[in-house]
């Protein structure tokens, strides 16, 4: 019965599509699939569900564990337990009695109702399919239903890199050593920002950085002059023990007062507080929330627009590409798997098309 409603809801849209505008097309199939749901006159009639929320508990914490033992990241490991754990507190429903149409139906609630973006929508459709998918190699389920859910369309917004002159802008806005050396490594190395909060300085050597990077994979990544400069500089500046380059604070950032006080008593600025040891926590380092906060603040003072950690990383690769260095080489800089994944970043121009069609074509 499903099969035959998603048939009449597809028919629908084909025939009302000469009268919709394309970019709503996606709105009024969700609205369609919202107002239809339900309407499955023998699932009303013979399915009792009966929901018990400590057997969803306990098949996800089974799921997570897997997944950990797979290697993955903590980060990761929370992004599926988010995910999952806010699909099953709205379905109210065991996980082997969630049909593909309780899929749709709640896809289309965080369309139309939550406002969800079809990109964080797509986000929360892997996470739950891996899931789906894990629960049938596991032959815990014979059918997976999210394979009668395809994703979403997304409209592909391109990002650009920055410009030279942007980069020079941003280096104007560092108010410190501790920034200078954070800006100057994420235009070198191309680093993720979970990647470059974790260097120690041990880590780095002649030139390189070990990096651990995503799917538990080493890699070299390397400094140029400019970086190597303002690290060296800065890290001549701390007296403490702690064995990260961009080490945490011992108080809690959001303290102002507490910087503030112990600043003056210090007779130091309130942001170089790594230049003081009693100020630096003896172990941890920033988080990647913390970085991109402070890069967010130097572009906010170097007023160039969205500058966060990533664009530095689709910046170096577009910028090499320009340059002259062939795809396979920037993409294992980057740390990636296919050459696929490395041209989402570039930034390439109808102009970059032409200049290189004048080199290579005669």
């Amino acid at each position: 019965m499903s099969d035959q409603k998603e048939k009449f809801k597809d028919e629908l849209i084909i025939a009302l599509t000469p009268f919709i505008q394309p970019e709503f097309v996606e709105a009024v199939k969700a609205k369609i699939t919202i107002l239809t749901h339900g309407y499955d006159i023998l699932k009303a009639e013979n399915e009792i569900i009966v929901y018990e929320g400590d057997v969803n508990e306990r098949i996800v914490k089974r799921y997570l564990m897997a997944k950990t033992a797979q290697g993955l990241s903590k980060r990761t490991i929370e992004y599926y337990q988010s995910s999952l754990e806010l699909f099953f507190g709205e379905m109210q429903k065991p996980f082997s009695q969630i049909t593909a149409d309780d899929i749709r139906y709640w896809i289309a609630l965080k369309l139309s109702r939550d406002g969800v973006s079809k990109v964080g929508v797509n986000n929360y459709r892997r996470n739950i399919s891996a899931f789906f998918a894990w629960l049938q190699k596991e032959e815990i389920l014979l059918k997976n239903p999210m394979n009668k859910v395809p994703p979403l369309k997304e409209t592909k917004k391109k990002k650009h890199a920055f410009e030279l002159l942007d980069l020079e802008l941003i280096r104007m806005g560092c108010r410190d050593e501790r920034q200078k050396a954070m800006v100057e490594m994420l235009i070198s190395t191309w680093c993720r920002a979970d990647e470059l909060v974790n260097i120690k300085t041990e880590d780095i050597e002649e030139g390189r950085v070990l990096i651990h990077g995503k799917g538990d994979k080493y890699r070299y990544v390397f400094i140029n002059a400019r970086a190597k400069l303002a690290v060296e500089v800065y890290l001549n500046q701390r007296k403490d023990k702690n064995p990260y380059l961009f080490p945490r604070a011992k108080y809690h950032v959001g303290n102002a007062a507490t910087y503030a006080h112990h600043a003056k008593e210090t007779e130091t600025d309130a942001w170089e507080w790594w230049k003081d040891p009693s100020m630096v926590d003896d172990e941890g380092h920033i988080d990647q929330s913390t970085l991109g906060s402070i890069i967010r603040k130097i572009g906010q003072r170097a007023g160039v627009k969205k500058v966060h950690p990533h664009r530095f990383r689709r910046t170096g690769a577009t910028m090499a590409l320009r340059a002259g260095m062939p795809i396979t080489t920037v993409s294992k800089l980057l740390g990636h798997e296919s050459i696929e994944t490395t041209q989402i970043y570039l930034d390439i121009s109808d102009k970059d098309l032409e200049q290189a069609h004048e080199k290579y074509v005669f």
